[in-house]
C-alpha cells in the first residue's frame, strides 16, 4: 500500500472534501482517502492498479488544480 499527500490550495469547505472524497472511491485500488479542509490537503492509501496519476486527475476532474510538488 503506498500514501501520499496532496497539496490542493483550493479547498476550502465540506463540498469540497465531499466531491474529492467521493471522487477518490471510485478510482479503483484507492483503498481510503482523507481530505482535510484545515490544512487543504488529500491524504490517500493506495494500490495497483491505481496510481498517483490516476488520484491527481480524479482530484482535477473536480475542478481542482493539484500543483506539483517542491
Amino acid at each position: 500500500m503506498t500514501e501520499a499527500t496532496l497539496k490542493v490550495p483550493e479547498i476550502h469547505c465540506g463540498h469540497c472534501k465531499m466531491s474529492i472524497e467521493s471522487a477518490l472511491a471510485l478510482v479503483g485500488g484507492v483503498d481510503h482517502a482523507k481530505v482535510d479542509v484545515g490544512t487543504s490537503t488529500v491524504s490517500v492509501a493506495y494500490a495497483p492498479p491505481a496510481t498517483l496519476k490516476d488520484i491527481v486527475a480524479a482530484i482535477e476532474a473536480q475542478g481542482y488544480e493539484v500543483p506539483a510538488p517542491g
